[in-house]
């Protein structure tokens, strides 16, 4: 759980982070979050992403494309919803999902940055499919960014 945490709290420090989950896309269940509002109601919304997820992976398998989901975006008028594969664990079928806010995210970065969180998150505990690393460090939580 302390990985957990930690990856959320590294997360919600991206800039223009307005919220993130862990969730298990087998079952919508939501590991861990932070951020969200009234009126953006994180626990229906992390979820409910667990549908995209299942569903990108299904036409991937009708199609027969052998490669892995990098992240997918979606772009509304002032948000970016982020949603990226956490890879380890076969067992495990997990993502992150981040919403930022359009006009003070940096998108690239933003995409950098969960990347290194999600890297740092399946090498502190390892499974049987661990990617090898890629040598980029883990960046500081506060760098004023």
């Amino acid at each position: 759980m302390a990985n957990i945490d930690h990856s959320l709290d590294m997360a919600a420090n991206i800039k223009g982070a307005f919220a993130v989950a862990i969730v298990d896309y087998d079952s919508g269940m939501t590991l861990g979050s932070r951020g969200g509002s009234p009126e953006f109601d994180l626990d229906v919304a992390a979820p409910g992403n667990s549908d995209v997820v299942r569903t990108k992976l299904e036409v991937m398998q009708k199609l027969g494309l052998r490669e892995s989901i990098e992240d997918i975006l979606i772009t509304l008028d002032t948000q970016y919803h982020l949603i990226r594969i956490i890879r380890g664990n076969v067992d495990e079928r997990l993502f992150f999902y981040l919403v930022l806010n359009r006009a003070q995210a940096n998108l690239a970065m933003a995409r950098r940055d969960l990347r290194v969180i999600e890297q740092q998150f399946y090498m502190s505990a390892p499974g049987p499919n661990v990617r090898p690393q890629d040598g980029q460090a883990f960046f500081p939580a506060n760098t004023g960014r």
